[in-house]
């Protein structure tokens, strides 16, 4: 069995990502992991007439600091790590993997296809080619639990009619 200790859930703070931490949560509760959550922000440009402008790092930050640091986690169990850092998402992503000595990688992807994908780029698929541990992706939220009174009727009845 794999050994997992330490967990990077990389979030961009998007829907599939909330479902990916839900992921990530369970697992760090269920082998008794640590969990590490990483944002990683593009560094800040202004594009003018002139060409692109880097803005003042801090002023351009802030909010997605802030916005990191509030983020819930969903297991009241579990006790997350956060760290921010800002570039390039997928070589931050793989940086910090390496640092932390990950050995699983839980995030969210959009799930993307085809020219969409072609133009936009994935960093979850470069992410996943590149890892030093393996990574685990969801893209949609776990199935709700059936009732079996919502459940279909199936007839097992092998009777000739």
């Amino acid at each position: 069995m794999l050994p997992i200790r330490t967990i990077l859930h990389p979030t961009d703070f998007s829907e599939r990502s909330a479902y990916a931490l839900h992921l990530a949560c369970a697992l760090t509760r269920d082998y008794g992991a640590r969990l590490v959550v990483l944002h990683v922000a593009p560094p800040p440009l202004i594009i003018s007439a002139e060409g692109a402008l880097p803005l003042e790092p801090d002023t351009a930050a802030r909010a997605e600091k802030e916005q990191l640091e509030r983020l819930e986690v969903p297991d009241v169990g579990v006790r997350a790590e956060r760290q921010f850092a800002e570039g390039d998402p997928v070589t931050e992503i793989l940086r910090v993997a390496g640092e932390i000595h990950a050995d699983l990688i839980v995030m969210g992807t959009h799930g993307r296809t085809g020219l969409e994908r072609l133009l936009l780029g994935s960093v979850a698929e470069l992410v996943m080619r590149k890892a030093p541990c393996p990574v685990l992706t969801s893209r949609t939220p776990f199935p709700e639990t059936v009732s079996l009174l919502d459940a279909p009727v199936v007839s097992t009845n092998l009777a000739p009619a």
